[in-house]
């Protein structure tokens, strides 16, 4: 544990509760507009569009393209296909702004600081530069930097990614922890070379759901939140 130097960050789900705060935001929108929809459905498919949009920019169909950006494509597609054309253009940039104003899960602001005594800590997420720092100045999350794979123009789980996050900290990659509620994101990070701590998020994508499956000392670290993960490394 003393090897450590720094631990980086997944933010979605990981750090906030992306699913909670954008049904919210939706429910709002719709009061405000006199929509009846299926909210929560509609958040979990602009959530299930982040992937496929990421994927159109690695085979080349879109260039390097800001989450930000293709959050707006994803949110316009589904706007459409449940008939809302008539709010303006205005309107619809401020929802897909929502996603800089996600709410931490409860564990998230204690453990956080409890390991920034000993770590150094930074967000290692596909969101853009702009919606991290607007997340942490709501939410206060006492990020010592924000990183981004803008900075690489690689998503994750690209390799990039994780080299380029240890290069910009000025630690070799086995000094460099990566915390996330993904195992795929998790098992990319310690194929680049990096440690790895899974957090249990059961509720991400709303109760009644499976929860994720790791296998017994598949990842260096497993933590039920934050507060555990602060306790196991001496924190």
């Amino acid at each position: 544990m003393n090897r450590f130097r720094a631990l980086a960050f997944d933010v979605f789900g990981t750090v906030v509760d992306w699913r909670s705060s954008i049904i919210r935001e939706l429910e709002e929108f719709g009061q405000r507009h006199g929509l009846q929809q299926d909210w929560p459905s509609f958040a979990d498919n602009w959530r299930a569009g982040y992937a496929p949009a990421m994927d159109r920019v690695r085979r080349g169909e879109l260039a390097w393209t800001r989450i930000d950006d293709l959050h707006r494509m994803i949110l316009d597609d589904l706007l459409v296909g449940a008939g809302i054309v008539s709010v303006s253009d205005g309107e619809i940039d401020e929802l897909n702004r929502a996603w800089h104003r996600l709410d931490p899960w409860p564990d998230a602001l204690p453990g956080l600081t409890r390991l920034k005594e000993k770590f150094t800590i930074t967000t290692l997420s596909n969101g853009n530069m702009s919606l991290l720092i607007d997340m942490a100045k709501r939410a206060g999350l006492p990020w010592d930097c924000v990183i981004s794979a803008e900075l690489f123009h690689h998503y994750k789980p690209d390799r990039q990614a994780y080299l380029g996050c240890a290069d910009l900290l000025g630690v070799p990659p086995d000094q460099l922890m990566l915390v996330a509620a993904h195992p795929g994101d998790l098992r990319a990070a310690r194929a680049a070379g990096l440690r790895t701590a899974f957090v249990a998020r059961p509720l991400e994508h709303g109760p009644g759901r499976e929860a994720r499956r790791i296998a017994a000392d598949e990842f260096d670290f497993a933590a039920t939140d934050f507060v555990d993960l602060a306790e196991q490394l001496g924190a």
